[in-house]
């Protein structure tokens, strides 16, 4: 699906990230409008304005950020689980078959638990799914594992694919 969001960058910036040997340069370049116009929305409908590319970016961004602060509880807990849902597809059609498999489990787990997974749940029993969900210790040792090589993907993913994410301007 093509995009009806492309933030505009300036062709200096775009080939400076581009050259830049650190991949996660052009991976945030890219991810912080979307960011961005996701806030100023402020609703997740804004996601099926994106292209599916645009929409793994956004999506694994929200995964990196929740668990590498609090493993998959805490993203599940804050409620992205609807974030995961393409995510395998997505992860498989740009070679990242190990991550894929890692959302897939954790969602599998997810499923499995889903009543511990409640929105008003208090500071106290979000700490216990550590305890009670071990089952997503070894999901987000995996995850870190994989982490690295995935952003590599994606960025290599965004480099031969550059007009489904971006627009370029000459300023």
């Amino acid at each position: 699906m093509p995009s009806a969001f492309l933030p505009q960058l300036s062709r200096h910036t775009l080939e400076a990230a581009l050259q830049n040997k650190d991949e996660t340069v052009l991976y945030e370049l890219l991810v912080e409008p979307l960011h961005e116009a996701l806030y100023k929305e402020n609703d997740f409908a804004f996601m099926n304005r994106l292209s599916d590319g645009q929409q793994l970016l956004l999506s694994f961004d929200y995964v990196r950020n929740q668990v590498g602060q609090g493993g998959f509880i805490q993203l599940l807990v804050n409620g992205y689980a609807p974030l995961l849902l393409n995510m395998p597809q997505w992860l498989g059609s740009i070679g990242a078959d190990e991550m894929a498999q890692v959302i897939d489990d954790a969602l599998k787990v997810y499923v499995l638990n889903i009543n511990y997974f409640k929105p008003d749940i208090s500071v106290e029993d979000f700490g216990k799914l550590y305890e009670e969900l071990k089952e997503f210790e070894a999901i987000d040792k995996r995850y870190e594992a994989y982490c690295p090589d995935t952003i590599h993907k994606i960025a290599q993913y965004i480099t031969g694919h550059l007009s489904e994410y971006c627009q370029m301007t000459d300023e």
